[in-house]
């Protein structure tokens, strides 16, 4: 090597050096606490706040919430020993805020994506709870929105944060025990009775409900609990696949490898067992049927016989996942472990470890690279979205015999023993499917390629819906 071309190289490489030094020192927050904002905070949301302020390198900044009786309780538990917080009702407000770099939204589900769409086009990285969206539009949307403003956003689906359940993945995949003949998302979890509002109901009077509301239609509550149970109906929530059993679905799509929505989905159900004001099922069978192997999920909210504290199980799992293969099969049955078993039901390994999903979100802004994320948006909205089509099934859907059910799912892989397993399910429940029949949803055909339903304009309309102004979401 000449002396010019050494001179040359070295001076290639301190400037190379010294733009890095300066990218870094110029991203917000890189040499400094990541300051967070939490959005909604009156059930998962205060596990947020707990959780950034036991995360190193984070200063909690904010909190913004509709509710002002939310926040001054909030307050009232952060006085003693939490940082001192600005507030705010109005989220738009604090998205002008200098003093905060990251949003973490545990807001109702139909703020989920209005929210991360602002944050991103006001500059804040975004924590986003699940479902991320209301409707698959809205999740794609998310997806555009993350890459053209080139923001970091993670989904809370944080089982994605488990190296046991990487590993699992992995190890699957291999070939270990053969091929995957379904993965089953199992979401057996007691959902009683909301019951019976006599008429629509008064709005708290700390709560700004046009705020509150956003873009759903601005009508009165038609629950006699108006927190939390807004998940029952379809204007703001997703009934329970979209609530809980979106962990399961995106476990059992990791498994599966599948990175597109599924060609084909049916699913079947109703709410059983009491008469109430909740519109979304509380027992549902979805069948995505995958070309390699289908992802069912089964959600019941009935215990497991009348009467009972219990609730069912499939294979251990009540609240978890059972890849079936060839050679045995792999049950998580929490968030961040799996035991795989071979044909005969004998353990042969288990898959251990976790780490912070909170942590792996700021380790991610601090780097601004988001391939260090375990859950980014586009993992997020495609099995938000895997529950959102089998919502659209069921709505178009009509009651149906038993026997008309089996006729209808007798081609499908595992189908009829698992609405056999069902039906007992209910029968234990004092539910007969001949006196009180299902839903049989609508046999949806979708082109992967554009998220789009085949031939069917019902469905292609509830992909989406028109948002009450301003509350609309629009990436230019």
């Amino acid at each position: 090597m000449t002396r010019r071309t050494f001179l040359k190289r070295s001076a290639l490489a301190a400037g190379v050096m010294g733009f890095a030094a300066r990218s870094w020192a110029q991203v917000p927050g890189a040499n400094e606490d990541i300051r967070v904002a939490v959005v909604g905070f009156n059930g998962r949301g205060r596990s947020h706040i707990s959780s950034w302020l036991k995360t190193k390198g984070v200063r909690l900044t904010a909190l913004c919430d509709v509710d002002s009786k939310v926040i001054e309780d909030e307050l009232g538990r952060l006085e003693k020993d939490g940082p001192k917080v600005e507030t705010y009702t109005d989220i738009r407000k604090l998205l002008a805020s200098k003093n905060v770099d990251a949003i973490s939204i545990a807001t109702p589900n139909h703020w989920h994506a209005l929210a991360t769409v602002w944050g991103l086009q006001a500059g804040k990285h975004v924590y986003v709870e699940k479902p991320v969206s209301h409707n698959v539009w809205e999740g794609e949307k998310m997806v555009q929105a993350a890459r053209r403003y080139e923001k970091i956003v993670q989904a809370g689906t944080q089982s994605r944060s488990s190296s046991g359940l990487k590993e699992a993945v992995a190890w699957v995949h291999q070939g270990n025990l053969g091929r995957i003949l379904v993965a089953r998302a199992l979401c057996y979890k007691p959902r009683p009775s909301i019951g019976k509002a006599d008429g629509p109901q008064a709005v708290p009077a700390s709560v700004d409900y046009d705020l509150w509301c956003g873009p759903a239609p601005l009508t009165p509550p038609r629950r006699r609990q108006f927190h939390y149970d807004w998940h029952w109906f379809w204007d703001y929530g997703a009934g329970e696949v979209g609530n809980q059993a979106i962990h399961e679905t995106d476990v059992a799509r990791w498994f599966l490898g599948e990175q597109v929505l599924s060609p084909r989905v049916l699913a079947l159900g109703s709410r059983f067992g009491y008469v109430d004001d909740g519109e979304t099922p509380n027992t549902l069978v979805v069948f995505h049927d995958y070309v390699k192997a289908p992802l069912l999920i089964e959600v019941r909210g009935l215990p497991e016989k009348a009467g009972s504290r219990e609730m069912d199980n499939y294979k251990g799992a009540k609240v978890g996942v059972v890849v079936e293969c060839e050679g045995g099969h792999v049950l998580v049955s929490d968030y961040m472990s799996a035991t795989a078993f071979d044909k005969a039901g004998k353990e042969i390994r288990r898959f251990t470890g976790a780490s912070s999903h909170f942590e792996n979100f700021i380790e991610a802004v601090r780097s601004r690279n988001e391939s260090v994320l375990n859950a980014p948006i586009l993992q997020g909205h495609l099995s938000s979205a895997l529950c959102h089509t089998a919502n659209i099934s069921y709505r178009l859907g009509s009651w149906q015999s038993p026997d008309a059910i089996r006729e209808q799912i007798k081609g499908d892989r595992d189908a009829l023993p698992t609405f056999q397993r069902l039906s007992e399910h209910l029968a234990a429940n004092n539910v007969d499917l001949e006196k009180t029949p299902a839903t049989l949803g609508a046999v949806l055909k979708m082109n992967p390629a554009n998220s789009k339903f085949i031939e069917n304009k019902q469905a292609n309309y509830l992909l989406t819906r028109t948002p009450r102004e301003p509350y609309g979401i629009r990436v230019g």
